[in-house]
């Protein structure tokens, strides 16, 4: 297999010398583990035209040994991954013009620039590594399908489980271990349970609620796998669904086909949201649809690109995107259905393979 991190860090040298600038700081750790390989959550890295430094501390002493090899220069630091850094740059020329990732430095470690590091020209920098992560080579591709792969897989073991008097912890707890049990190493996020009316909140968390015959049962989480995510909705009826929640579900189940089908690379992230939106709009359900129809997935479970009423920019060939179209009403419940789509040269891959059709469980 190919070491992609070369490739990479070219890419990322000609944006910087595209922003005429001499060096980029890292603080971002998903960044960090784009660019370097390391999966640990303490690292600096200074990439220049010439080096890259990674500045660690003793605790991944081993761990860089095998994950960072001779790709870059490793100093393991005593003290303070700072204090490392102020070491390292005099060997840089005073008038040389650095970056660092705005959106990721504290105030506090911004004013360590201004004042130990006040020798050098600092500039801020957004998005730099974001955009090359943006397109997924095959490997990540690959990764993120594994990862979606075991999410639908224990979603498979969790709905013989659920039945009325659980409660949304329960579920999730059922849901989480499963997950494991499957080989996700980490939980993206705590999985939102949500039921009956409480299934009118698309960002619930899993509350004490037990969970009753007729209810709406939103289920949304995902599973990491090598450091790479999954994102996966989906909404069943505990008992049997009444004419409404049909519905309101098959128009969520057709909007979402209908995007998961249609979205291209090449579109802006608004034409993408309104294959779902226009949709739902002509059915009389716009108000209940509020949010936007997704968003990238990656090393982290919320990056770019966005797809949304606002995003202007191109989704880029080989992104991998959510499609999660829904229609909410307050004090009844809600429907969500989310895909994992792979933009690639041919067409949208769907990576999330779970029946669509409205489930009835227990």
């Amino acid at each position: 297999m190919t070491d992609p991190r070369p490739q990479r860090l070219e890419h990322l040298r000609e944006k910087l010398r595209s922003q005429q600038i001499d060096g980029l700081l890292l603080s971002s750790l998903p960044n960090i583990r784009y660019l370097t390989g390391f999966s640990g959550t303490s690292a600096l890295v200074l990439a220049t035209s010439s080096e890259v430094i990674f500045i660690t501390d003793f605790r991944y002493e081993t761990q860089v040994s095998s994950e960072i090899g001779d790709f870059a220069q490793v100093r393991i630091e005593s003290s303070s991954l700072w204090t490392g850094l102020w070491g390292l740059l005099p060997r840089l020329q005073t008038n040389e013009i650095l970056g660092f990732e705005s959106a990721h430095l504290v105030h506090r470690d911004f004013q360590r620039l201004l004042n130990e590091g006040s020798r050098w020209q600092w500039r801020p920098q957004t998005g730099l590594v974001e955009d090359l992560r943006e397109s997924k080579d095959e490997e990540e591709v690959a990764l993120i399908a594994e990862a979606a792969r075991i999410a639908t897989t224990a979603l498979g073991r969790v709905v013989p489980m659920i039945r009325p008097g659980l409660s949304e912890l329960e579920v999730a707890g059922i849901l989480e271990k499963a997950l494991r049990d499957e080989g996700s190493e980490d939980a993206p996020f705590p999985p939102i349970v949500a039921s009956g009316p409480r299934a009118a909140l698309p960002h619930a968390r899993a509350s004490r609620r037990v969970i009753e015959r007729g209810d709406f049962l939103l289920l949304d989480f995902g599973a990491q796998y090598r450091g790479y995510c999954s994102d996966v909705t989906r909404t069943f009826v505990v008992g049997a669904a009444s004419r409404e929640q049909r519905e309101i579900y098959d128009i969520v189940r057709e909007a979402n086909r209908v995007a998961s089908s249609s979205v291209q690379a090449g579109m802006s992230g608004m034409a993408a949201d309104a294959l779902a939106r226009s949709y739902i709009e002509r059915l009389g359900h716009g108000a209940g649809f509020g949010h936007g129809l997704g968003h990238g997935l990656g090393l982290e479970v919320h990056e770019a690109p966005r797809l949304a009423r606002t995003a202007e920019a191109s989704l880029k060939q080989g992104a991998v995107v959510t499609i999660e179209p829904g229609i909410y009403r307050a004090g009844w419940g809600g429907v969500r259905i989310e895909d994992d789509v792979h933009l690639s040269a041919t067409g949208p891959k769907v990576l999330t393979n779970f029946s669509r059709e409205l489930l009835e469980v227990a």
